[in-house]
């Protein structure tokens, strides 16, 4: 067993123009394996990640204060203290945070930690490829990358 109070771990700031957020890796902090963890807090009027959706990680988020949206393959769902969202590995799980309200929006971002892995980014027409660690692992990866998708090449050269 592993254990380590959040107050312990560090922020890591992310800023990126309406992308802005600050991350806490509570998973590493432990060195857990197989599951990643990570508290998130989100200012009002930011986004976090672009959207998108994992093929091999499912994922799960839960509120702990303030209110906010989320995006998802569905459309727009609000969130509020206390909401517990599933996020599978498919389209079907593609999401993106939003803070919409007037506080600080905090959550969980729960995954399993599956590789290799492909994140696609459907608005921005990419996909990314992580092997060796998955997306959030602290290992190091063996092949990873960004690609746009209508980058499609035949199997054989002719």
């Amino acid at each position: 067993m592993e254990k380590i109070n959040e107050s312990n771990v560090d922020w890591r700031e992310y800023d990126h123009g309406k992308t802005a957020f600050r991350r806490k890796e509570l998973s590493s902090a432990v060195e857990a394996d197989d599951l990643g963890c990570s508290l998130y807090e989100l200012p009002p009027g930011m986004r976090s990640w672009p959207y998108h959706y994992h093929t091999a990680n499912e994922e799960a988020l839960y509120v702990l204060a303030g209110e906010g949206l989320l995006r998802a393959e569905t459309g727009e769902e609000p969130l509020a203290a206390g909401d517990f969202v599933t996020l599978p590995a498919d389209e079907n799980g593609g999401h993106r945070i939003v803070n919409d309200g007037e506080e600080p929006l905090r959550y969980l971002m729960i995954s399993t930690m599956n590789e290799p892995d492909l994140t696609v980014y459907p608005e921005m027409e990419k996909f990314g490829v992580f092997v060796g660690s998955p997306p959030g692992g602290r290992d190091e990866r063996t092949f990873d990358g960004y690609y746009r998708i209508d980058d499609d090449v035949a199997y054989w050269d002719e």
